[in-house]
């Protein structure tokens, strides 16, 4: 029984593959076609899926969307009349789902009516749900699903028992806690597509300052409805004009018209201009726009928890990417257990619709834990290995040499501690946005003037942003103050203040780190890396950040090799091969 899973026509436009119950792979199509957040259709993460499956089109039985144009279908009509030119937008948008076996057949140029497939709509937050729940290691566990809008819904809640979710609650347009982030990132002058995560960062910076406006303008509690929270709509446009998303085209961006109204600026002072220099008072609106989700998002989870009487809760969600406030759930909820989907932005909704047609649709056990999120592209030794020879860098005074598993960790951790910055490209390519340890870069996480070099020279970003420490999974809980398993990047931890200096590079200011925990089983090569440095150095941490330089995370060895020679780069790891710079 083959499931393929399309995440199409809206932002992370992704696919995957199950194959009796199992993933085979997932991947977002920016990583071929190289446009961030790419939308549109997924045709080349569609092709790799089926390849990697050793399978055709022919061979798939059902094919699961995660959108269902009848889910609030009586809010959906009210606001079509309320604003008629967002309806006729979503109309184009809703079009295009409806084609999807068309574009599907058209991909593969075969006749629409060949397509043997079933079809399946899912609603997307139980797509959501279901990417988290399905692939958990919990045979029972709250969920929580929190983004922007989908299906006319921003958030819903419920239990997942064995193969089966029951859904107990969810939050409708135009409230939604993703929005309302959203249009305060906006109004703090950060407007590109996905740039909430940048607001997380630069919150650590300020104090929580505006708490009694930002409390006025998401409600809790007793204003918020009993199992929710509401939005004082005045602060915002997307409910007269409909939020203004571009997602139809595969080679653009998306991008998102402004959220926030004048009413915000009246109550916070003016909007700051992307070209203004940030200053405290922006470092305070950003504290207290994220201490004010964590406020209403660990509530939500403190009475999910109540409700429920779990310990274990599975998210997912855009939402579910603030790592600041994952990591205070333990503190803050009843919850002693937490997982995260690796790419629980709506790229993961092509394994949610995926599994939920498999367990929820079909009623099939569950037999798979998705515990490593190494599911994109690898590649041969062989074409790592044409790779290098058609890039020319013997011929141009780069030093390119093969090493043995036992010398190549050994090597490596050698080169970080001199202080020098590696690429390192193993194995597949990881699902989510993460870099994990198969398309990382590396650095030595001792050496305080780390993150400024890296900016300098290879990343070119704000200055604010926090790199991530990658931690041996066995001495996470010398180091942090927590230990629970944060595979995936998903939770930040306080470093132990008796630690911060020995790891200041990847330190937040606020002495956190979003931390990736590495176990041997889940990436025996990354894990012999870290232990090398730490038998080296006494520190099992290195500074883990992605492979790239604005732009998608690299995935081909090619792509791997212009990224280090057109950065300041000092080594790369492509596999088995040591490169270096003269």
């Amino acid at each position: 029984m083959n499931i393929l899973g399309i995440n199409a026509y809206h932002g992370n436009a992704s696919a995957a593959i199950v194959c009796d119950g199992q993933l085979i792979a997932a991947v977002e199509e920016e990583r071929f076609n190289r446009v961030k957040y790419a939308a549109g259709f997924p045709a080349a993460a569609i092709r790799y899926c089926l390849t990697e499956a050793g399978i055709t089109l022919a061979d798939v039985h059902h094919v699961a969307v995660p959108r269902n144009p009848y889910a609030r279908l009586g809010t959906k009509l009210f606001y079509a009349m309320k604003m008629p030119s967002f309806a006729r937008e979503r109309a184009k948008v809703l079009a295009k789902f409806t084609g999807i076996p068309e574009a599907l057949a058209a991909a593969f140029d075969v006749d629409p009516k060949s397509l043997a497939a079933k079809f399946h709509r899912i609603e997307h937050h139980q797509a959501h749900l279901a990417s988290s729940f399905f692939v958990s290691p919990f045979e029972r566990a709250a969920l929580l699903s929190a983004d922007g809008l989908g299906d006319f819904a921003s958030t819903m809640w419920g239990v997942g028992t064995g193969n089966q979710m029951r859904i107990e609650g969810s939050i409708a347009f135009p409230h939604s806690l993703g929005l309302f982030y959203s249009a305060v990132t906006q109004y703090l002058g950060f407007l590109k597509f996905g740039d909430e995560y940048k607001v997380m960062g630069l919150a650590a910076y300020g104090q929580p300052d505006h708490m009694e406006a930002l409390r006025d303008i998401v409600h809790f509690d007793k204003r918020g409805g009993e199992n929710g929270f509401k939005l004082e709509l005045k602060y915002f446009t997307h409910h007269r004009s409909g939020p203004e998303m571009s997602w139809a085209d595969a080679d653009k961006t998306p991008t998102l018209g402004r959220m926030f109204s004048e009413e915000m600026a009246k109550k916070m002072g003016p909007a700051r201009n992307p070209d203004e220099p940030l200053d405290a008072r922006h470092h305070n609106l950003a504290a207290s726009l994220q201490a004010r989700l964590e406020e209403v998002y660990l509530g939500m989870l403190k009475k999910l928890a109540q409700s429920t009487g779990l310990k274990a809760v599975c998210l997912a969600g855009g939402v579910a990417f603030n790592c600041v406030a994952n990591g205070k759930i333990f503190d803050e909820t009843p919850f002693e257990q937490v997982y995260v989907h690796p790419a629980a932005g709506d790229a993961g909704l092509a394994v949610g619709a995926a599994y939920y047609v498999w367990h929820q649709i079909l009623r099939k056990p569950r037999s798979f834990v998705m515990e490593n999120a190494y599911w994109g592209p690898g590649y041969s030794r062989e074409q790592v290995r044409r790779a290098i020879d058609a890039n020319g860098l013997a011929q141009n005074g780069f030093s390119v040499v093969e090493l043995p598993e036992p010398e190549l960790p050994r090597r490596t951790a050698q080169i970080i501690s001199e202080g020098k910055i590696l690429g390192w490209f193993q194995g597949r390519a990881e699902w989510g946005p993460r870099a994990l340890g198969n398309r990382s870069i590396v650095a030595d996480p001792r050496r305080p003037e780390m993150k400024e070099i890296l900016n300098r020279r290879i990343k070119h970003r704000e200055i604010f942003r926090p790199f991530a420490p990658s931690i041996l999974a066995e001495e996470a809980g010398n180091y942090f103050e927590k230990s629970h398993p944060s595979p995936f990047m998903t939770l930040a931890y306080a470093v132990r203040p008796e630690m911060r200096d020995k790891i200041p590079a990847p330190t937040h200011i606020d002495g956190t780190g979003r931390l990736q925990t590495v176990t041997r089983d889940a990436n025996p090569r990354y894990h012999a890396l870290i232990s090398a440095f730490r038998d080296l150095t006494g520190v099992p941490v290195v500074l883990n950040t992605s492979f790239n330089d604005n732009e998608p995370i690299v995935c081909r060895p090619e792509e791997a090799l212009d990224c280090f020679r057109r950065t300041q780069m000092d080594a790369l790891v492509l596999g088995d091969f040591l490169i270096t710079k003269s």
